[in-house]
C-alpha cells in the first residue's frame, strides 16, 4: 500500500507544481537578490530542459524504439524509426504553431485576446496535458526519473509562462495560465484513469521533445525575445552535468 500512494503521490505533486508555475510564474523571480534581470533567469531556465531533452530523453528514445517494436501487433517495416519521425513531428507543429501566431499577432494587432491569442492557448493546453500526463505513465517509472522530469518541465513551463505573458498580456494574466493550470491536473488525471499501452507512450515521449527543443530555442533565438546566450549556456550545462551520474 505505501508503494501504491507514493505512486499516486508523487506524480500528483508534481502536477500541482506544474499548476503553480502557471498560476504564479510572474512572481516567481529565484535569486532576485543577485540576479536583478528576471530574463538571465528565463533564459537558465529555457537551458536546463533543453539538455534534459539531449542527456536524458535521446537514450529513452531509443529504449522507446524497442518498446514501440516490441508492443505492436504488425511487421515494422521501419524498426521503430517511427518514434524519431514522431519527434520531428512535434518540433514541425510547434514551430507551426509559433509561425501562425505570429502571422496572426499582425493581422489583428492590439487585440490580445484574439485568434493568435486562442491558438497560443490551445496548442499550449495539449502540450501541458501531455507533459503531465508523462507523469503517471513514462518510459522509465522511478522516483528519480519522476524528479529529472519534475524539475525540467517545470523550468520549462515557467519559460513558457513567461512568453505567453510577453505576447498576450492581460489576456493570458486573466484566462490563459488559469486554462494551462487546470491542464496540469487534468494529464494527471487522466493519467490515472488511462493507461495507454507503451508504444503509445513511447509516441507521446517522442512528440513532446521535438516541442520542448522548439519551444525552448525559439524562446531564446528569436531576436525579437532578447534571449541570453550565456545564461541559456549555464543552464544547459548545470543540469546536463546533474543527469550525466543518473545516466
Amino acid at each position: 500500500m505505501p508503494l501504491i500512494s507514493g505512486a499516486i503521490a508523487e506524480p500528483a505533486i508534481a502536477a500541482c507544481l506544474f499548476s503553480l508555475v502557471f498560476l504564479l510564474g510572474k512572481y516567481v523571480h529565484p535569486l532576485r537578490s543577485f540576479i536583478p534581470d528576471r530574463r538571465v533567469i528565463i533564459s537558465s531556465c529555457a537551458g536546463m530542459p533543453v539538455a534534459y531533452v539531449f542527456v536524458r530523453v535521446m537514450p529513452e528514445l531509443q529504449g522507446a524504439r524497442h518498446a514501440f517494436k516490441e508492443n505492436v501487433a504488425s511487421a515494422q517495416h521501419f524498426e521503430g524509426i517511427i518514434v524519431y519521425f514522431t519527434a520531428l513531428i512535434g518540433f514541425l507543429v510547434f514551430y507551426g504553431l509559433e509561425n501562425q501566431s505570429r502571422r496572426l499577432q499582425q493581422t489583428s494587432h492590439s487585440d490580445q485576446s484574439g485568434p493568435a491569442f486562442r491558438l497560443d492557448v490551445g496548442g499550449f493546453s495539449a502540450y501541458v496535458l501531455l507533459m503531465s500526463y508523462l507523469l503517471v505513465n513514462n518510459i522509465e517509472e522511478t522516483s528519480y526519473s519522476l524528479l529529472l522530469y519534475a524539475v525540467a518541465i517545470a523550468l520549462h513551463f515557467l519559460a513558457v509562462d513567461h512568453g505567453l505573458r510577453r505576447e498576450h498580456g492581460t489576456a493570458y494574466d486573466r484566462y490563459g495560465r488559469f486554462v494551462l493550470a487546470g491542464m496540469a491536473i487534468l494529464g494527471w488525471i487522466i493519467g490515472l484513469l488511462l493507461r495507454l499501452p507503451p508504444y503509445a507512450i513511447a509516441l507521446i515521449v517522442a512528440f513532446t521533445s521535438g516541442g520542448i527543443i522548439v519551444n525552448s530555442m525559439l524562446e531564446e533565438l528569436s531576436h525579437d525575445k532578447d534571449g541570453r546566450f550565456v545564461p541559456f549556456l549555464f543552464g544547459s550545462l548545470l543540469y546536463g552535468g546533474i543527469l550525466v551520474p543518473f545516466g
